[in-house]
Order: C-alpha cells, then sequence, then structure tokens
C-alpha cells in the first residue's frame, strides 16, 4: 500500500521535532521536566504487501494509497512528547497516534499460486490504517558549558505498530483470486535507534534552531528519523515550528515494505 497522506495531531515512534526543543541547558540542583503536545502535518507514503488466507483466494496483494485530503479522513488523533532532566541526562519519550477512514486506492500486483498475475483495473478498492509509535530514549548532554547551544548523543528504541485494512473491488476475476474482498493484518516493529540531537542559538536572543538525527534496525531493516526547524523561547517553554521525516524500510516478504511520513510540526513546550 503506498500511502499518500496528511496526518495531523498524533500517531504512528517515534521521537520526533520537539525532543530537541523540549531541552534545556544542563540545569543545576534536582530533576526538571518538560511536556510537549504538538500536531504533525506529514504527506504518509507507504507500500504494504498483504499475505492473503486460503479463504479469501490465498497469495500475496500488494496496494497502492495516493494523497488525499486527510483532515476529512482522519478519524481520531493524539500527539504528546514528555522529558525528564538531571544534569547532563535526560530521558524522554513520544507518543503518536492515528486513525484514518478508509479512502480510495489501488491494487498494484497479485501473486497467488500461479506466481504474479496481471491486475485487472481497479473499481473499488479502498485503505483504512490505524497505527501508532511510541520511542524511548536517554541521553547526555556534551556541551554542558553552551546554554544556547547544547549537543546531546542519544540511544534507545522505537515501536511501531500499523494496522492497514484493504477492501478491493476488480473488473474481473484473477484466476483463483476473488474479484471483491476485505482483508487487514497487522504489523509490529522493535527497532534499536542511536542518534544526536541539539539545538543552535541565534544571537543573544531568544529564538534557536533544533534539530534532531537518529538511525538503527531492528525488526526493520533500516529506520531513520530527521527533524530541523526554528523556535523562540519564552520563562515557561518554547513555541516551536519544525519540519520532521520518518522511514522505515522492511523485507520485500514483510507487510509494512516501506513507510515514509515527512511534514510540518507545530508545537508548544511547557517546562517544570
Amino acid at each position: 500500500m503506498k500511502k499518500q497522506c496528511l496526518v495531523a495531531a498524533a500517531l504512528a515512534g517515534a521521537l520526533g521535532f520537539t525532543n530537541a526543543a523540549a531541552q534545556t541547558s544542563s540545569q543545576p540542583g534536582g530533576w526538571h521536566f518538560s511536556l510537549t503536545p504538538y500536531l504533525w502535518f506529514p504527506t504518509v507514503k507507504s507500500t504494504a504487501q498483504f499475505s492473503l488466507p486460503s479463504g479469501v483466494g490465498g497469495g500475496t496483494a500488494t496496494v497502492e494509497k495516493d494523497a488525499d485530503d486527510y483532515l476529512s479522513k482522519l478519524d481520531m488523533a493524539a500527539m504528546l512528547t514528555f522529558e525528564a532532566r538531571k544534569g547532563a541526562w535526560a530521558i524522554f519519550t513520544d507518543f503518536i497516534y492515528l486513525d484514518f477512514s478508509k479512502d480510495s486506492a489501488s491494487v498494484k500486483t497479485l501473486s497467488g499460486p500461479g506466481g504474479l498475475v496481471q491486475v485487472p483495473v481497479n473499481t473499488g478498492t479502498q485503505v483504512g490504517l490505524e497505527g501508532g509509535v511510541w520511542q524511548l530514549a536517554a541521553s547526555y548532554n556534551f556541551s554542558q558549558g553552551k546554554a544556547s547551544s547544547p549537543f546531546e548523543i542519544l540511544g534507545g528504541f522505537r515501536y511501531l505498530k500499523m494496522e492497514p485494512t484493504v477492501d478491493w473491488q476488480l473488473t474481473g476475476p484473477v484466476g483463483a483470486f476473488p474479484q471483491v474482498g476485505s482483508f487487514s493484518q497487522t504489523a509490529e516493529l522493535w527497532d534499536v535507534i542511536v542518534g544526536v540531537r541539539g539545538k543552535a542559538g541565534l544571537g543573544d536572543g531568544a529564538w534557536f534552531v533544533p534539530w534532531y538525527l537518529d538511525a538503527g534496525g531492528g525488526d526493520s531493516k533500516l529506520t531513520w528519523q530527521a527533524m530541523a526547524g526554528i523556535g523562540y523561547s519564552f520563562k515557561w517553554g518554547d513555541a516551536l515550528l519544525t519540519w520532521r521525516h520518518l522511514y522505515y524500510e522492511q523485507k520485500s516478504d514483510k507487510l509494512v515494505q516501506e513507510l515514509e511520513m515527512s511534514g510540518p510540526a507545530l508545537g508548544v513546550t511547557f517546562r517544570f
């Protein structure tokens, strides 16, 4: 399923744009905390290969989904980042959840007992998507003397859960593959990640540039995430506008063969 669609208010691990911005300099004393609710509006592109049971014809089906207005299809979403910091050390977590109602799509390839077969024109195929991303990581600040431009190395894990659902309707039967059907599958991926994050102060004012980069693997062949943007500091916290990109790649026999989410994000960090 090659899925392009705009995603807003909360999903499907990763850490994200607010984690870098939620950083504060290595403050003396005890624990310091930050909470960041945010909105992310990415375009989502994915390719999913469904392994169909014998009850619906067997074999596999690769489904594509093109871009559409996600606001009319988004049923539920939630996004939140939390960080706890003591001295140079920090631990942070990020949670994203989304649920899209079904929208038009197309079956790209079908493979049955006889191998790969030609696909007739689609007339009523639809794809829905529900999923979430959760990330937990710890970091260490190596530039404690530079309050305006911290640099941190991080390590942790990212968890992705996706449940795409496809309802297909073809113009004609394809061998033993049914002309009309419906099926859903669930993918759960656990990956270890390492990376860096920080921010660069712009002069002596309150403006700064947050940035973040990680990469890793495990259940995924490769996953990576990057973020950069602009922020403004207040006494109570930060306001942030960034661009965030999240990528997953798996082997060709897996459900989620490729997943890519990229787009702007807007959030507010509250420190206490």
